[in-house]
């Protein structure tokens, strides 16, 4: 039975990290007294979903969490800090804080330890999140308690809507381009003037083609701007709606 622990103090437990090459043990108060955290666990690094969604959601949406008040954000996983530290590299994750439950100590005492040996996982963190106010759960989002591994309610987005409905997310951006494109710079460069974020995808890695540039636009030239899902088009196009938005 997953153990809901709202008004509750945080497990008192040592976390084994790693800073700049060093061991360096972290205590709970070391995490959460004093501050307002946000905690989001699950099952492990580089899994899919954790990849995808939960994690990079967490790092867009940072900055709004921070202009709330929040001092920090941690993400929690049953994995040694090599793999967390990996895994941040990997996500890109700067406004993230790892943290590395290696021996479950943390999980199990939120009553959130499960058994995951039938994926070969062993025990791993149940995917949920809270926000703590000074060692107090405030607040959790726990995913249901069902087969699998599911993704409803734990997400940055309805942690956002709980600490502050009316705070306003950042627009998804993201950019299509490939090395060289002075156009693709233009528009880099006006995205950043706009103080405005984006995820680049490069045509030639990861199996994107122009082929599949063509596909999903419609056009064989870069660069292609998404922002919400809508294609804007190109660095010209891109302009015109950026001075829409003034």
């Amino acid at each position: 039975m997953l153990e809901n622990r709202e008004g509750q103090k945080v497990p008192q437990v040592v976390f084994n990290t790693r800073v700049d090459n060093e061991w360096v043990q972290l205590t709970t108060d070391d995490l959460f007294k004093g501050k307002n955290v946000i905690l989001f666990a699950l099952p492990g690094a580089f899994t899919p979903t954790c990849s995808s969604t939960h994690l990079p959601r967490y790092n867009e949406l940072a900055p709004v969490f921070k202009s709330q008040g929040i001092d920090d954000i941690i993400c929690l996983s049953v994995n040694d800090p090599f793999v967390m530290d990996a895994w941040a590299g990997d996500q890109n994750a700067e406004n993230i804080t790892m943290l590395p439950d290696g021996n479950g100590d943390f999980s199990r005492g939120m009553g959130m330890l499960v058994n995951k040996a039938d994926l070969g996982f062993g025990d791993r963190s149940w995917r949920y999140s809270m926000l703590v106010r000074d060692g107090v759960v405030e607040k959790m989002f726990i995913e249901p308690d069902v087969p699998g591994d599911p993704f409803e309610v734990s997400d940055a987005d309805t942690m956002l809507n709980y600490l502050a409905p009316d705070a306003a997310a950042p627009k998804r951006v993201t950019l299509i381009g490939k090395p060289g494109c002075s156009h693709c710079t233009r528009a880099k460069n006006a995205l950043k003037a706009q103080g405005m974020k984006f995820e680049e995808i490069t045509v030639g890695s990861h199996g994107i083609s122009l082929a599949t540039l063509n596909a999903i636009s419609g056009r064989g030239t870069t660069p292609q701007i998404f922002i919400e899902g809508e294609h804007i088009g190109g660095a010209d196009e891109l302009e015109a709606w950026l001075s829409q938005q003034a």
